[in-house]
């Protein structure tokens, strides 16, 4: 009973393990459960390298096998995304250059024990991984650690929400105490002193409308951006035509055009112009930019939409999107800080317009994902123009 009862709580995985490797390296290979017999010269290709090669490419997370001499026998592409300098037969700690998963590799070897470390990538984003490197023996009974096989966790999404979580308590309870204490305070007085004041009622209660409607957009900028945030490192591929796009948005504006008596004029090339992206996220930026111009824009009584294809100073092919305003324009020394979170030219005039002060911010991370830019120009008295650049999609 007792080995029964040790088989059913895994005590037979020993022999599970045994026939796995048994089907995976053939009967007179087997060894026992964590090792692989397998002998090879130092100069020789490894002769399990292409077996290993294909057993470690199903595997969905980063993985990469090293020889007793720290030399690269095999990696998939998860890795290679990680490490893109990997090379077979070349030494993993030239390759390999985050010096805490270096220094897990020397003490794995070393040793001979399990390592698990965590490290940080800045380039080309920042990124967070989650490294173990593993002895495995393969001489039965040498007791010697002839490979290293390391096996790594994208940690990025659980940090970038650490983050954003961090971030979003701190704006949202700065931003959110205006709003709520007038809240607070027009309640206090509909429930003492105006509690039989029809009119003090009505204008009251417009007001804490108006409040509740800004929390809320404040609210919706902020779980908007906390997605483009989490998703940062994750390019889309979609391919969107910039055309109709934009005049989705400049048909949907029309409303706000003409309760602020400001005439939306496009211009947009016949030929489609094509980026690789995400439609929703690029309607939204397009859409903050649009509605910044006709608000703090209204007084020129006109907003340029114009689309057109352009190169970068390194030659390339983009997109413009180029929306201007004819209005009294912004101060030079505010340009710089304009997409920022929560920074505003006048504060007093941004939530008189309903801004929250994360509109520009959400346009340059939007464009950051795609890996564009957003450009602005401006001069006192003659208006802004807020340009949104994209590389143009080349080829498949």
């Amino acid at each position: 009973m007792a080995d029964d009862d040790q088989r059913q709580d895994g005590g037979d995985r020993p022999g599970r393990l045994r026939g796995a490797w048994r089907a995976l390296f053939g009967e007179q290979d087997v060894a026992p459960p964590g090792r692989m017999r397998v002998s090879a010269s130092r100069n020789a290709p490894h002769p399990r390298a292409l077996l290993i090669e294909q057993l470690i490419g199903g595997m969905p997370g980063a993985a990469i096998v090293l020889d007793s001499d720290t030399r690269v026998i095999a990696f998939n592409a998860a890795a290679a995304s990680i490490a893109p300098a990997l090379r077979s037969g070349e030494p993993a700690l030239i390759t390999l250059r985050m010096p805490e998963l270096v220094d897990a590799i020397r003490r794995a070897g070393k040793t001979g024990e399990p390592q698990r470390v965590e490290f940080f990538e800045r380039v080309p984003l920042d990124r967070w991984f989650e490294a173990f490197v593993t002895p495995v023996e393969l001489d039965e009974g040498t007791g010697a650690s002839s490979i290293l096989m390391m096996t790594f966790n994208d940690l990025t999404p659980l940090r970038r929400v650490e983050e954003m979580r961090a971030d979003f308590i701190a704006n949202a309870s700065h931003e959110l105490r205006t709003p709520l204490a007038a809240l607070l305070g027009f309640i206090e007085t509909l429930q003492g002193p105006a509690k039989n004041d029809v009119a003090a009622r009505e204008k009251f209660l417009g007001i804490m409308q108006q409040q509740a409607a800004r929390m809320a957009r404040l609210i919706d900028d902020l779980l908007s951006l906390s997605r483009i945030e989490l998703n940062a490192h994750l390019p889309p591929s979609a391919a969107v035509d910039l055309a109709p796009l934009v005049r989705q948005v400049a048909d949907g504006l029309q409303t706000l055009a003409r309760d602020r008596q400001v005439e939306i004029v496009m211009d947009a090339p016949e030929e489609p112009l094509v980026v690789r992206g995400d439609r929703d996220e690029l309607i939204r930026a397009l859409e903050n930019l649009v509605e910044n111009a006709l608000k703090y824009g209204a007084a020129g009584k006109r907003v340029d939409i114009t689309l057109s294809q352009a190169k970068t100073r390194g030659g390339l092919p983009e997109a413009r999107i180029a929306v201007r305003d004819h209005g009294p324009g912004i101060a030079p020394e505010h340009l710089p800080r304009l997409t920022e979170r929560f920074y505003r030219v006048d504060v007093a005039d941004s939530r008189s317009q309903g801004g929250t002060g994360l509109g520009l911010a959400l346009v340059k991370h939007v464009l950051a994902r795609h890996g564009g830019r957003v450009s602005i120009e401006s001069k006192r008295g003659d208006g802004a123009t807020f340009t949104m650049h994209l590389p143009l999609r080349t080829g498949e």
